[in-house]
């Protein structure tokens, strides 16, 4: 198993930002999975998140024992929405964010993943 498993479509995530101001939100959300190598999630009721990551583009992302850091795009409209409303037909989306992965942590061995 390797550490994307973790990130794949249907999982669980935490997904950590950070306002200019330094005050942290985290928010639990369903992975959509990778797209052209980058993590697809849907903003469908995460107001402070996108308020955060318009002022601060850097994530974290916590998947299983494995944390990403990375930096994010948000989108309204275009591929990477459409796949996002196509995925949740159960919530309006409002957004998608689509993360750069920059940095992979194995949390339990305490390690960098190349």
């Amino acid at each position: 198993m390797t550490w994307k498993s973790n990130f794949e479509k249907g999982k669980e995530v935490v997904l950590a930002t950070s306002s200019k101001d330094n005050i942290p939100n985290a928010n639990i959300v369903i992975s959509l999975g990778f797209v052209d190598d980058k993590l697809l999630v849907a903003d469908c009721q995460m107001n402070n998140t996108i308020k955060n990551l318009k002022e601060n583009q850097n994530i974290c992302v916590v998947g299983g024992y494995f944390r990403i850091k990375g930096k994010v795009e948000i989108y309204s409209s275009g591929k990477y929405f459409d796949l996002c409303v196509k995925d949740n037909s159960d919530y309006k989306v409002n957004n998608a964010i689509l993360i750069t992965i920059n940095d992979i942590f194995d949390l339990d061995k305490i390690t960098s993943v190349e």
